[in-house]
Formats: structure tokens, sequence, C-alpha cells
């Protein structure tokens, strides 16, 4: 197993910095902004050949008792009890806090290994910056800059020194199992995290009736029937006019870029809402961004019969451009539907990677032309002559004939539906691409 390290502190003490310093990533949200993190969020790094998970945590309050610190809180406190180690950063520059002593007496008790860091460190004096945490109690501390690297490599080479004390090293295998990355999207406060927790069986996300709540994407691997996947958490987009905290931009940034990095998006619509114009925008980005997609309307249970049929009304009339993608009707807090809606997002990646042999759509797209042809632009007749594949998620069908320019919008979207039918593409945008040959015998100018 592969060491685990824990990063833990008060707010803004640069936690989401080292995290993305010790996974070469810019997967942690970061800006001079207290309470940036809320979930536990995952990474891997290494030292040359030592691999490790890093968790990156909220901003601590161990003492908190109810809201959204106390979620936080308990955040921290799972990543804790997963750690092997734990990285408990002070902040350099502010000295010592009251903060800071409670969190070291929870981490006393927890029984882990702890190793105590002085972040913002740089231009100071090691015994000036480090003075007042001796009264902690926690050994030397490390004295590091997160944001230049200074230290960092010493400090993660002696972490997993004492993480895997007396175990077997594990080196890094390059062949690393890579799932099927599913991004979970909608407006806030629809039921995505707790999507999550239902789908993973545990409360790994904060799920909190509060719009907002997760800031920051979260990715986390499982396994589900053998298979594995990458559920990612994301914030809740509001329309552009609403979005008024630097945060909620930065998050809305983080959103945007799982969808583009996603294999399969599943959105979110709340039942109990009307389909605004909203979730409109997050599927057309999506349908952009060429990703496969599944529709879940949550909340669905307590409905009555009446509201669910103008609730599929409305779906049909302000989402009918994703006619292709399957909607499941469930409820994340129940768990019931969920089954299905897996079942759609397999097969909606299966048709994303979908691999198209030239042969089959070649002959695809004569039974379409004989079936019906383009119409005439003036005196000329475009001609389909072949098709092949030109990529994947989304699938992308290159056709090669005479004259294309002349074919309409309206042949095309023909094209692509007879498309769908004949190699069972559903659940994934399909993208045509026309491409006219030249004329060796049109006079040259």
């Amino acid at each position: 197993m592969k060491p685990v390290i824990a990063l833990v502190g008060r707010p803004n003490v640069g936690k989401s910095t080292l995290f993305n310093r010790l996974t070469r990533s810019r997967d942690a949200l970061v800006a001079d902004l207290p309470g940036l993190t809320r979930d536990r969020h995952y990474g891997e790094g290494r030292v040359g050949k030592r691999p490790f998970l890093v968790i990156d945590t909220g901003g601590f309050e161990p003492v908190a008792k109810e809201g959204i610190m106390y979620e936080m809180a308990k955040q921290t406190k799972q990543a804790v009890v997963e750690a092997d180690i734990v990285i408990f950063i002070v902040d350099g520059r502010q000295g010592l806090t009251p903060h800071d002593k409670t969190i070291t007496d929870f981490l006393r008790k927890a029984g882990r290994q702890v190793m105590l860091v002085v972040n913002k460190s740089e231009g100071m004096k090691y015994t000036t910056v480090t003075a007042d945490f001796y009264e902690l109690g926690l050994g030397d501390p490390y004295v590091i800059s997160a944001a230049h690297g200074d230290g960092v490599a010493d400090l993660v080479e002696e972490a997993l020194d004492i993480a895997t004390a007396g175990q077997p090293e594990e080196v890094e295998s390059d062949d690393k199992v890579r799932g099927i990355r599913i991004a979970i999207v909608g407006r806030p406060n629809v039921g995505k995290s707790t999507m999550v927790n239902a789908l993973l069986g545990e409360e790994r996300v904060i799920a909190f009736d509060m719009p907002g709540t997760t800031r920051d994407s979260i990715e986390i691997p499982f396994e589900r029937n053998g298979r594995h996947y990458s559920l990612i958490d994301t914030a809740g987009i509001r329309r552009k006019g609403k979005v008024f905290e630097a945060i909620e931009k930065f998050s809305v940034v983080k959103t945007l870029q799982s969808i583009s990095e996603a294999n399969v998006v599943l959105l979110l619509l709340d039942a109990q809402q009307d389909i605004s114009e909203q979730d409109a925008h997050i599927a057309g980005f999506v349908l952009e961004a060429g990703r496969a997609l599944v529709v879940g309307v949550n909340k669905w249970d307590g409905l009555t019969s009446e509201q669910r049929d103008d609730i599929k009304r409305e779906i049909d009339r302000k989402l009918s451009f994703l006619s292709f993608a399957k909607t499941h009707f469930i409820s994340a807090l129940k768990g019931t539907g969920l089954l299905p809606m897996m079942k759609s997002i397999d097969a909606a990646y299966g048709a994303a990677m979908a691999k198209l042999p030239t042969p089959q759509l070649t002959r695809a797209l004569q039974e379409a032309v004989d079936h019906q042809q383009p119409r005439r632009k003036g005196s000329v007749r475009p001609k389909l002559r072949y098709a092949h594949q030109g990529g994947q998620n989304p699938p992308i069908i290159v056709v090669h004939g005479n004259a294309l320019e002349a074919i309409d919008a309206n042949y095309k979207r023909y094209l692509e539906k007879h498309f769908r039918e004949s190699f069972a593409l559903v659940g994934t945008p399909l993208r045509i691409e026309l491409r006219t040959g030249k004329n060796p015998f049109s006079k040259a100018e």
C-alpha cells in the first residue's frame, strides 16, 4: 500500500499550495482567502521511485459543533484516521495561535505520527520563525515555503521514512488502472455531493443543505462490480450575474475544467424545482465540450403523479437538444434508481469510445444516401462517397465526397441520426465533418 500523508491545519496556512506542489498539479484551488478547501481532496505524488498519496483538508475547527465548519471538521478527522502520517501546517508569519494549540490537542489524542511544519518562512531565520512553536511539544519544527518549494523535498523524504518505517516499500507501477471519469454537475443544491456519497456508500464529501457547500472539484476513485471509476464532485454553477464571490468564480472554472476532462458527465436536475435556463446552459457546455452525458432527475421521491408528468414535459421542452442522452428519475438520498443510471453511464462511455470500422461506416453512409439524397443547390447535387472515424470521446465521423459544402444543416442532422441508429450510439454527442475533395478538372485561376 502507498503511504498516506494528510495535510492538516487552520484556514489559510498553505495546505492546498503544498498539496499542489507534492502532486505536481493544480488540482486544489489556491487563493489568499480562508476556507477555500472544504472536502478532503486526494492526490498522488512521488519522490524518486517512492509513490505516496496525499490528502488536502479544509481549515480545521476540532471543536465545531454544527454548521459547515462541523462538516469540514468531520472530513479532516476522517483524513487523519486514514493517514499514516499527519503534516500539521502552521503559519510562520502569524506565529502561534490558540487555534494551533486546539488542533495539537486533537492530533495528540488521535494517536497518529505528526510532523510540525512551519510554512511561509521565506526570508526568515530558522530560530526566529520556529521559536513560538516549540510550545506545542511536537518536536523540532520543519521550516518550508510551499509557495517557493524551499525545504519541501526534504520534508517529504522524512515523512515517507517515518510513514514506512518497518514496512516494505512500494515501487510505483506504470500499469495504473484508469477508470471511467464521471463529472457530476448541476446547479447549487441539486444533490451532487449526496449522489457521490450514495454511490460510494459513505459520507465521502460534505452534503449540507446550503447552496455552495462544494467549492473545489473533488475526484474520488472507486470500484463497482469489478469496474473502475473516478467520481468528480463539482461546485454548483449559478448564472453569471449571481457569481459574486472570488472563491465561487474559481469554483466555476474548476467545474468547467472537470467537464472537459471527464469521459461521462452526469447532469443532475432538481425535480422539485423548475428546469431553469441555467440547467440548459450547463447542458449546452457539456454538449459543446463533446462529453458523453446522462441526465439524473433527483429528488423524485415525494412528487405526485401530476408533478412528475409536469417535470417530464418541461424536460422534453427545454432540454430537447439532449435527446441523445438517457434520463433517469432518481433519489440520491434514498438510493433509488442508481443501478439503471450507472448502466447508462457505462453505455454512454462505451458509445463515446466506440471504434467504428471504415467499411461499416461507408456502408451506413450509402444506406442513408440511398434512402434520402441531399438536395441540389442550384445545378449541383452533393455526392457522398465514403466515411471514416476521425476521433473518439466524442465520436467524429468524417464524410468525404464532392460539393459537400452544399449540404444543409437538416441533412447533416439526418446523417447523424442514421449513424446513431446504425451503431447504437446512445448517450454521446456525435460530430459529422464534411470534407470535399478537389476536382482535378477544375480550371486553375
